[in-house]
């Protein structure tokens, strides 16, 4: 496939940090790594710029934190620090498989990462390289699909893809109901209204404002995001309609 191929030359992926996780949900596990790497690389080879931001769903979830009794801020901060573990060991695999990575962190630790400044993050990108972001926004109080949706706005990105272990939004749990409907277009309004549990109120208002599509899509569903770069109607688009 060429560049002139693609729908979506510039790309947002976020990724959850159970994309990493073994069959348990909890930690890293190398054979994941290594399949979410050869995912990333097979894009990558299309010519696709892509920035990642990542959650960390398989190592601190700050809302366990809260619930236990601990201070949001200090919960969302370890969450935040819990997101840089997963971009590291998603650069070295990505590193590994040859394919040339920075992470950034909104909350500065120069021994380890590139604190993320937007105009380089763009000149990474138009280099080729592939860019992690981690530390979602820097502050507590904000998930990192929030984190996702700001930093596809800053980097001029064309689309933002959330990739899920589910592939597509539905109006109702299908592992809880047999029948529930598979959506595949949703306006921002009606995810609002619906409260789909796929990405946060906040994301989708912010994506609404500025007009970002959101797709989401099953990560490892075959070549789901080669099919969704080259404009194949996938999992649910969420758009102004």
């Amino acid at each position: 496939m060429n560049e002139a191929e693609l729908k979506y030359k510039r790309i947002l992926l976020k990724l959850g940090g159970e994309a990493l996780a073994g069959v348990d949900g909890y930690g890293i596990d190398a054979h994941r790594l290594e399949e979410v790497a050869a995912v990333i690389k097979g894009v990558k080879a299309c010519g696709v710029e892509m920035a990642i931001v990542i959650g960390a769903g398989n190592i601190w979830r700050g809302k366990d934190g809260v619930a236990q009794g601990m201070d949001r801020s200090t919960a969302d901060h370890m969450g935040m620090l819990a997101t840089v573990i997963n971009a590291l060991a998603l650069q070295d695999a990505l590193e590994t498989s040859g394919v040339t990575t920075r992470v950034q962190t909104a909350i500065e630790m120069r021994a380890l990462a590139e604190p993320y400044i937007r105009l380089r993050t763009i000149r990474h990108l138009e280099k080729g390289r592939v860019v992690i972001v981690g530390a979602g926004t820097g502050n507590p109080y904000f998930t990192t699909d929030t984190a996702a949706a700001l930093r596809a706005m800053e980097v001029d990105a064309e689309v933002l893809i959330k990739a899920t272990k589910v592939d597509a939004v539905y109006d109702a749990d299908p592992e809880m109901v047999a029948d529930a409907k598979k959506l595949e277009c949703l306006t921002y309004l009606e995810a609002l209204e619906l409260r789909v549990g796929i990405m946060d109120s906040t994301a989708i208002s912010l994506c609404m404002d500025h007009n970002l599509p959101i797709v989401v899509i099953n990560l490892w569903e075959r070549d789901s995001l080669i099919r969704v770069v080259r404009g194949e109607r996938l999992g649910t688009v969420v758009c102004a309609g």
